[in-house]
């Protein structure tokens, strides 16, 4: 989720600054590590699971389905330590790019629960930690099984409501590489997927191909994919030719429209159905069966 919570601001100025959200594969690793690894000295089982976190997105998804289970096992055997949560976390963030399984996600969030069960980070009265965000977005939008009697938790559970009400309502015009405009609300009747990516955003280029593969098979059914990035034109134009994308890619000057969506995160998708009802919405990076299941929920077969 490179966290998802973590500010998009920020990521795009690591990436202009020293390309470090690549480099640490993760913009919590990115976050967490790169802030106390000099005050925290790891064990070497610690530096071991880092290591291989660090080189998940380079292994086939079988594999990385495999080493992503081990490793939080791994975490959930180390003693109690400041860096064990993190690790959890940087974990966690990665572990919903994609489809790696059920049973793998939820050993993954099992980990990240006990981890902040046994030491729970530091929140701000109605702000909840980054950590139950991600606790909160994983039994919310992953389904998976995980409680916390913190308050934050609850907190964080209230937060993730609030933000889906606001996309509920949510309306924007926003103009695509061939200057047309598009006005979400003018779209009723038709199934609308709402895409927010950039080219910098390796999970972003990795799903396209599959949203590619859905829009063809479903356009004709009355199905739009809207894919946003606040990116110049000069930038999206040559990437989306490159990579023969026919579905609208509209321009958000600004970020205004990711705002309006609290887009934190990217990839981040939103699927409404014909009446204009949020139906489904993904966390991260999508396989095309995921977007399939999601494009189920709005009728789409």
């Amino acid at each position: 989720m490179r966290t998802v919570f973590l500010s998009r601001k920020r990521v795009a100025a690591s990436v202009l600054l020293a390309g470090l959200l690549l480099l640490l594969s993760a913009a919590l690793l990115t976050q967490s590590f790169a802030q106390n690894e000099e005050k925290t000295a790891l064990t070497d089982p610690e530096k071991a699971i880092l290591s291989q976190i660090r080189g998940l997105r380079q292994l086939d998804d079988a594999t990385r389905a495999r080493s992503t289970k081990e490793l939080a096992l791994q975490i959930r055997q180390l003693p109690l330590d400041p860096t064990k949560v993190r690790l959890a976390g940087a974990l966690a963030d990665l572990s919903t790019e994609g489809d790696f399984g059920q049973d793998t996600l939820q050993e993954v969030t099992t980990t990240l629960a006990q981890a902040i069960r046994e030491q729970p980070p530091v929140g701000k009265p109605g702000d909840p930690s980054s950590l139950y965000l991600e606790l909160a977005s994983l039994v919310r939008y992953e389904h998976m099984q995980a409680s916390s009697d913190n308050p934050q938790f609850a907190e964080a559970m209230a937060k993730l409501e609030a933000a889906d009400a606001a996309r509920q309502k949510a309306d924007f015009t926003l103009t695509d590489l061939q200057g047309k405009a598009w006005h979400l609300r003018d779209l009723r009747g038709e199934v609308v997927l709402v895409n927010f990516w950039a080219t910098w955003c390796p999970p972003c280029r990795k799903e396209m191909p599959d949203l590619q593969a859905l829009y063809d098979k479903y356009k004709e059914q009355g199905f739009v994919v809207l894919s946003i990035s606040d990116e110049e034109s000069s930038k999206v134009a040559p990437f989306i030719g490159e990579k023969q994308i026919s579905y609208p890619a509209l321009l958000d000057p600004g970020s205004k429209v990711h705002e309006l969506y609290l887009v934190e995160g990217i990839p981040k998708s939103f699927v409404y159905d014909r009446e204009g009802k949020l139906v489904a919405q993904s966390i991260d990076m999508r396989t095309r069966s995921q977007f399939q299941a999601m494009l189920a929920q709005a009728g789409l077969q």
